[in-house]
């Protein structure tokens, strides 16, 4: 019994987890005061904010549009009889009186766009049943707004047509009959009198069948539309007063009161058949809009899987083309200048490919939710220094000068150090592509206002105007460089104001026509990784029992942020037993795990190139690696990463920032996990 309690509870922890972390709807939580206490994934995602933004600051009043909470005031002070201040007092006031209260609301994002949700309130209390708070919970209702929008626009355009219908009956265009379930004419317009040759007065409460010449089949019209709702082009030939007969084809339909009792039968001399035709499309065009938002869904994640899928199956024979290409490159005897001429075509066309498949890969990934980041605090003067490195060649050639500014103090930021290398490079690449002969580009970074920091790209490119800065971060717009000679994928900048806003940042662009563009980067500001002294770092010395002039253990630590490696490095340099290799990447650290075989491994999870997880997949895959124990180290420390990493097979699964007593008794750990499987190797190995 107590098993089973226990297991509910931890189903229920996570179901509540699950819920606060959900980004598919937000979660705001206040105090009795409305002042915001919590604000979940959802809500960082759906408005803009992050939650150290809000919480403790504000309430949900100050993003919510002020003259929807005015209107809602009133009207609530009408319904019950009291004064109700606009504020949060009117978006809780129901539910502050235990009255169920679920509304639509128009929250305003953090970028100042507009976004339309249905808010469900409840109040939260304590044991006593006091009011200690409110929950918001808001679902984005845009579809729904554009699907009622659409709606509105529809019914607009029928309410046009019938009256349109009915101007031209009301202006004798045909003629018109309407009468009672047994068929005796109840009403009449001017043209029916042309028509039968008799007045309005001589036609009324006569049989419909008199005035034609087969007056039984006028009659099974009649019957026809009542017992089949309607008939259409039913000709029958009109027979006048004075014996003239005219061929008309009838338009009938059944007429009822408010009450939907049924009046009788309405009979036009017209065609109709273009407003049936109207009202058909109509109807289908309400039901496909009504299926809108699910079929939105389902083709948005259809196309991530689709773009994902064959991004992975294009690197394969793609992988061929860039590896023949640079062996015939490079061969002996070289190839003719004809040759290399069209080498070159394919490698240039071949790396070009590659950039649009990692880069659509990239978007598959953000779209889907799957692109997996690890935020830790970086030097941006490291980053840039790296970035600085890898754009100088480009640079040369097209002849750019790029500067960077040194900032004043070091500057830190907490992100991903990977995708923020991405980013920058892209802005750099397409600073240099899209300047001007012999122009510049300047670097500079500085602390901005809410505790961010802003690295600036500046270029003395043409300039871009307003319509065009309006469309800069679509996808696959190339505003219109598409004929030109730089190539692009036109996905680039929208990868990174993708990858910019989940790491909790901004991005944005300032542009001067005919005199360039400053494209920035905001993001939160993070206090440097804090490298121990001699004096400070616990004394780290080999385990008890082990002689000076044992043969030293060799351990690779595969990091590819300095800081992190550098803090490795002094923690070690205390253990005389201890010889420490490093690699910034996961194929370099592949690398060297097969030729230096170190006892252990430590593995950063996001990485250059491969992740953690792919080079620890590899080096199990290899038997001459497999035995090697991996001591995963990241900054993705959620219960689900840590779970995930040891699923992955890593022996330990540490988080940074490191605890170093807790990070020596593991490596103490793998090490000797390392001696025993090497022992048991040998056993293998000389057993019959």
């Amino acid at each position: 019994m107590e098993a089973r309690r226990q297991t509910a509870l931890l189903k229920t922890g996570a179901l509540q987890s699950a819920i606060l972390n959900s980004a598919n709807f937000s979660s705001i939580a206040t105090d009795d005061k409305g002042v915001i206490q919590l604000f979940n994934i959802g809500a960082e995602r759906m408005l803009g904010y992050a939650a150290a933004d809000v919480m403790n600051r504000i309430t949900p009043a100050d993003f919510s549009d002020p003259q929807e909470v005015i209107l809602r005031a009133q009207a609530l002070s009408v319904e019950f009889g009291t004064v109700i201040a606009p504020g949060f007092e009117a978006l809780v006031f129901k539910a502050s009186r235990g009255i169920e209260d679920i509304y639509d609301l128009t929250y305003l994002r953090k970028n100042g766009s507009r976004l339309p949700a249905v808010v469900s309130v409840t109040a939260l209390r304590d044991a006593q049943n006091a009011i200690i708070g409110y929950l918001l919970i808001g679902t984005d209702n845009t579809v729904r707004k554009q699907v009622e929008a659409e709606q509105e626009r529809l019914d607009q355009r029928l309410r046009d047509q019938h009256f349109y219908t009915r101007s031209l009956i009301e202006s004798i265009v045909d003629a018109l009959i309407t009468t009672d379930p047994s068929g005796m004419i109840t009403d009449v317009n001017e043209q029916a009198e042309v028509l039968t040759g008799r007045s309005r007065d001589a036609l009324i409460g006569t049989p419909f069948k008199r005035y034609f010449t087969d007056s039984e089949r006028a009659q099974v019209c009649i019957e026809r539309v009542l017992s089949e709702k309607k008939v259409t082009n039913y000709e029958l030939t009109a027979s006048a007063a004075d014996q003239r007969e005219t061929v008309v084809s009838c338009n009938a339909t059944p007429f009822y009161d408010r009450d939907r009792k049924l009046r009788g039968v309405i009979a036009a001399a017209r065609d109709v058949t273009e407003r049936k035709r109207l009202d058909s499309a109509l109807r289908e065009t309400n039901l496909e809009l009504q299926g809108a938002k699910i079929t939105a869904e389902r083709a948005n994640q259809a196309k991530s899987e689709f773009l994902s899928s064959m991004s992975h199956e294009l690197r394969s024979p793609l992988n061929a083309i860039l590896g023949f290409a640079q062996l015939m490159d490079s061969g002996s005897p070289p190839p003719t200048p004809a040759q290399k001429d069209s080498i070159d075509q394919i490698l240039q066309a071949g790396w070009y490919l590659l950039e649009l498949i990692n880069e659509i890969l990239d978007l598959a990934l953000i779209e889907s939710g799957k692109l997996s980041l690890s935020p830790e605090p970086m030097s941006l003067a490291e980053v840039l220094g790296d970035c600085q490195a890898m754009i100088e060649p480009q640079a040369r050639k097209s002849g750019i000068n790029v500067s960077f500014r040194p900032p004043d103090r070091p500057l830190f930021v907490k992100a991903d150090r990977t995708r923020v290398k991405q980013i920058f490079v892209n802005l750099l690449s397409n600073a240099i592509k899209y300047n001007r002969v012999g122009g510049m580009v300047e670097v500079s970074c500085h602390a901005s206002l809410g505790g961010r920091i802003r690295v600036s790209f500046q270029d003395t490119g043409e300039g871009l105007p307003a319509d065009k800065l309006a469309q800069l971060f679509q996808p696959f717009n190339r505003l219109g460089q598409e004929a030109g000679v730089e190539e692009g994928t036109g996905i680039g900048l929208v990868v990174c104001k993708q990858l910019v806003e989940l790491m909790g940042g901004e991005i944005g662009v300032d542009s001067t026509v005919g005199v360039g563009s400053l494209f920035w980067v905001e993001l939160g500001a993070a206090q440097g990784l804090e490298i121990p002294s001699e004096a400070t770092l616990p004394v780290a010395t080999a385990p008890a029992g082990i002689a000076v002039d044992t043969p030293l253990r060799t351990v690779l630590c595969v990091e590819d942020n300095p800081a992190n490696l550098m803090l490795v490095s002094r923690l070690l340099e205390r253990r005389p037993d201890i010889h420490l290799l490093s690699a910034k990447d996961g194929r370099r650290g592949i690398e060297l795990a097969c030729a230096a075989m170190p006892e252990v491994i430590l593995m950063d999870i996001n990485l250059p190139g491969i992740s953690g997880v792919t080079a620890l997949k590899i080096l199990a895959g290899d038997p001459i690696t497999a035995h090697i124990p991996v001591i995963a180290l990241s900054a993705n420390a959620m219960p689900r990463d840590i779970e995930k990493g040891l699923e992955a097979g890593f022996f330990r699964y540490l988080t940074k920032p490191i605890k170093v007593d807790a990070f020596m008794e593991t490596l103490d750990l793998a090490l000797q996990e390392a001696q025993t499987r090497s022992l048991r190797s040998i056993d293998e190995a000389t057993s019959p």
